[in-house]
């Protein structure tokens, strides 16, 4: 073979060699190319997560534990029971009770150092020892009595509930259950008081002092009172209670196991007396 033929093979061998080279390089830069397309997992930016929306917390219903009459026999059970379970109630004192024995005066002692509850005014002689009817028809006579109970025992609030009646005298709330006793209820708020009345009453037989419901019932009505709306300010029911009616032993449980039902409610929370709408807190002048 000559020179020419021996390069001409030479060139032909070459020639593919320099494509392949080419194509290589071209796949490779394709290659690069999408990489930098596709993102990897590392640069990828984390997920947002979403948090699940908050449902707004419900507006708690008031309920306030009233309790009448007292220092009486049941007094310091009732006492007793609202000091283990830390709960706020409120008692409506009359003035005579607290002098009327030794052991009244030192129930009354307790009451006025316990913090969690308060002590509201309920007449002094609970309108002339029950002589109702007389009683209201003097309205001088009626805010001398409830102004004797104040000023001796020293309160530091003006909350008062009228014996034997329902009547509410709290800002622009008003209500008499019987017209007769209207002049001497105004005469009350003229002269500074703030006339709390109630919602639902735990009766109890007045010859046995039996409660005439058991806890589970009560607190069936007390939500029977909230759906439909029968209290005097919407969400805020006041219970009245009597002392005298948790002397016995299983009265006094019943009242302790109603707290602690009441204590497992959400949607309801005990309040003082102060705690209503429109109640005035300040001393009486």
């Amino acid at each position: 073979m000559d020179n020419d033929d021996e390069g001409a093979t030479a060139n032909r061998s070459f020639f593919p060699r320099l494509l392949l080279l080419a194509l290589a390089l071209t796949a490779c830069t394709e290659i690069e190319k999408e990489k930098q397309l596709i993102p990897t997992l590392a640069s990828a930016p984390p997920e947002e997560k979403s948090s699940p929306p908050t449902a707004p917390r419900k507006k708690k219903k008031k309920l306030y534990l009233t309790f009448d009459d007292g220092p009486n026999k049941g007094t310091r059970k009732v006492l007793n029971i609202v000091k283990q379970e830390e709960v706020p109630v409120t008692f409506f004192i009359i003035g005579e009770h607290v002098f009327a024995s030794p052991t009244q005066k030192a129930t009354w002692d307790s009451l006025r150092v316990t913090q969690s509850i308060e002590r509201c005014n309920h007449s002094h002689t609970h309108a002339w020892h029950n002589r109702f009817n007389s009683f209201y028809e003097k309205p001088a006579e009626v805010v001398a009595d409830f102004e004797k109970c104040h000023d001796t025992l020293g309160l530091t609030n003006t909350i008062a509930r009228t014996p034997g009646r329902n009547i509410w005298r709290v800002d622009t709330l008003s209500f008499t259950d019987l017209r007769k006793s209207a002049i001497a209820a105004d005469s009350l708020q003229q002269a500074g008081f703030t006339i709390i009345g109630w919602d639902l009453e735990w009766h109890y037989d007045h010859k046995t002092f039996s409660l005439s419901h058991s806890a589970e019932e009560l607190l069936r009505h007390i939500d029977s009172v909230f759906a439909h709306h029968r209290t005097r300010n919407p969400d805020h029911l006041v219970l009245l209670a009597h002392d005298q009616a948790y002397e016995d032993a299983d009265d006094s449980a019943a009242l302790h196991e109603l707290i602690r039902l009441l204590k497992k409610r959400e949607d309801l929370e005990l309040a003082l007396m102060t705690e209503y709408p429109g109640t005035k807190n300040n001393l009486k002048k």
